[in-house]
């Protein structure tokens, strides 16, 4: 087999050094660029046979060039960064990375909820500040807390991050309810509308793909429809909320609060709507990003091109 030329153009997004891409030495020569940008990406791949990367736009302008590319290998589950019917008309096959970061990302969600539960974060200030010396009894109840058992958990897109999610659920006696677009088929939950979702759930966390139905489809109209005491939660694509009608929710009451792992804009942007925003706990898109789940990523990438180059692709997306 001709050693091919593979070149991995956002390394930084998958490795801070902690995970090593050594494994696809095997297949060729291996160029690693920290980040690539609109300007310099086209000639990083001009020569590159194999394209391994996260979310560095593949499409027409930055891949004209690359004359010999034949294998894109996703260090993702999305693929909104890939143009689809580019990729198509240049015969260039794509395969993604599904299922890595799954019980990281079930864990990332109740890291939310259970923070909005017990208080952990405002206790532990509280006893910081010296506070719980000065106090006149051995439990200060200055923070009100909430048990999760007996609360309704609403799941909307009930994939395998949503069943991890729903299965954790169940062991804290939660009910659980979900909204999807097909019947799945799990023991203890119950499918409903969204409409019915939103009216009787406690807890709502959103584990659904980004596409042109679920875009913005958590607005205003979907938050007026939720319980004044719901908390919501976002560890799926940030273009699933209506970040304005996030904030307006917040800043009403409509909710009782929110957390989200993903912006529509990511770095966060400076201006930013959801920034400040009241009873808002934001984490920069690191739901998925644990060292093991990573390596587990890259595991799975290198299962992908080593398919692909026997002559019998898997996890492909064109």
């Amino acid at each position: 087999m001709k050693a091919l030329n593979i070149v991995i153009p956002d390394a930084k997004t998958i490795s801070n050094g902690d995970v090593s891409f050594d494994c696809f030495k095997e297949f060729g020569s291996v160029t690693e660029y920290q980040l690539s940008g609109e300007k310099n990406f086209p000639q990083r791949v001009e020569n590159a046979d194999i394209i391994l990367c996260n979310k560095t736009p593949m499409n027409e302008k930055n891949l004209s060039g690359a004359k010999n590319l034949k294998y894109i290998g996703l260090f993702a589950t999305g693929y909104n960064n890939i143009d689809i019917e580019y990729v198509k008309s240049r015969g260039i096959t794509v395969c993604n990375a599904g299922g890595y970061s799954t019980d990281a990302v079930a864990q990332h969600t109740f890291a939310f909820m259970l923070g909005h539960c017990s208080r952990v974060s405002d206790y532990n200030a509280f006893v910081k500040r010296g506070e719980w010396k000065t106090a006149d009894v051995f439990s200060p109840f200055v923070y009100p807390m909430i048990e999760l058992a007996g609360k309704t958990l609403g799941i909307i897109g009930l994939g395998t991050i949503g069943m991890a999610v729903a299965k954790i659920a169940m062991a804290f006696n939660m009910n659980v309810i979900y909204y999807s677009r097909s019947e799945k088929n799990m023991d203890g939950v119950r499918r409903v509308s969204l409409d019915e979702l939103a009216a009787q759930s406690d807890f709502i966390t959103a584990h659904c793909p980004l596409n042109d139905d679920s875009y913005h489809m958590f607005n205003a109209e979907f938050f007026r429809k939720c319980k004044p005491t719901a908390y919501f939660i976002n560890t799926s694509r940030g273009g699933t909320v209506d970040e304005a009608d996030l904030r307006h929710a917040l800043e009403n009451g409509t909710i009782s609060g929110a957390a989200v792992d993903v912006l529509t804009k990511e770095p966060m942007a400076e201006d930013c709507v959801l920034f400040g925003a009241p009873n808002l706990t934001i984490t920069p898109h690191i739901a998925w990003a644990s060292a093991q789940t990573r390596e587990r990523c890259v595991s799975i990438v290198y299962d992908n091109l080593k398919a692909f180059l026997s002559g019998n692709p898997i996890n492909v997306v064109c």
